[in-house]
């Protein structure tokens, strides 16, 4: 089935929102004990069992707020820990990816996404972003009042571009911008090599422009790209997640570097639902890795782009 932008639908409510935050479909049946620790980084082991213990102290209570930190480099397995935690815990929950956290305080406003958010016992929040000054105020603005309320959290991290050992610890950073509740947190710091092994060369599998516009057996999204930019600028990113739930493959025509950092950004977020949703990608024009302007992806958000040409050509690899 081929589909269009003017085919997907767009509405969403408060109760679709909320029942987005759960881990995406690569983590939904993973545990502590699929998680095979790296036996030359001990700390691996550590946080298999610090998780364990986090999950246990706050299943099916709400008394006292707590948190733990993982911090670690690329590919060291936070995200499974993380939604180890979440599985384990027997508590009402939310998991969700900064980006989505921060879409629906956007959407719903702050005062109403805390009450929305004060009905679970523990969020989970993967890769909380440093990077962009306002919403990490307004994530630690959020972590306080929730913790007023007693509720815990687990969070993993998310290196600011450019600092000394970037993409690998980020603890110090994360426990200044949270000051506020950060003594509730437990740090657990988790050493090791990204287990992918990706590298920064990507050979994209490009597709001729016609064969991108043709019926599958899967649920196809075709449009040009500059298409596909104005629809993303249309509708707010708190609702890009339910239209990735409306197709299996992304095919997009004419690729051309984006000039426009918003734009940039707007398609960093779709992708990264896009990702999460397992969705293949393909594509006519320049390679995804040429899209991002230089300055931008050596820029503040620099490890967003790069999260996205990486996730680009996993979808593309597909």
């Amino acid at each position: 089935m081929l589909l269009h932008v003017t085919d997907l639908k767009t509405d969403i409510t408060v109760a679709e929102l909320m029942a987005e935050l759960v881990p995406p479909k690569e983590f939904r049946e993973v545990s502590f004990d699929s998680y095979v620790p790296d036996t030359n980084y001990p700390s691996q082991k550590d946080a298999i069992e610090a998780g364990r213990e986090f999950a246990k102290k706050v299943s099916g209570r709400k008394t006292q707020s707590t948190g733990i930190y993982l911090d670690g480099g690329f590919g060291v397995g936070k995200t499974h820990l993380l939604a180890s935690i979440y599985h384990n815990a027997k508590s009402s929950k939310l998991f969700g990816p900064f980006i989505a956290f921060t879409s629906i305080i956007g959407y719903l406003g702050f005062a109403q996404a805390l009450v929305e958010f004060s009905e679970y016992e523990l969020i989970c929040i993967d890769e909380f972003e440093l990077d962009d000054p306002g919403d990490t105020m307004m994530m630690s603005r959020l972590l306080k009042e929730l913790a007023a309320k007693n509720i815990s959290f687990a969070a993993t991290s998310n290196t600011p571009p450019n600092a000394l050992g970037a993409g690998r610890f980020a603890a110090e950073g994360f426990q200044r911008e949270i000051s506020s509740v950060a003594d509730k947190f437990t740090i657990m710091r988790i050493d090791g090599e990204d287990y992918r092994h990706r590298s920064a060369n990507y050979e994209f599998a490009t597709t001729k422009p016609d064969e991108l516009e043709i019926e599958t057996s899967n649920s196809r999204l075709y449009s040009g790209f500059g298409e596909l930019l104005n629809f993303l600028a249309s509708i707010h990113q708190s609702r890009y997640a339910k239209v990735a739930e409306q197709f299996d493959e992304l095919a997009v025509a004419d690729l051309y570097e984006i000039q426009d950092q918003f734009e940039g950004l707007r398609f960093v977020s779709f992708i990264d639902r896009c990702y999460e949703a397992g969705i293949s990608f393909r594509f006519s024009g320049v390679a995804p890795d040429q899209i991002f302007r230089a300055d931008h992806v050596a820029g503040a958000y620099q490890k967003k782009y790069r999260r996205c040409i990486s996730r680009l050509f996993a979808m593309n690899s597909r």
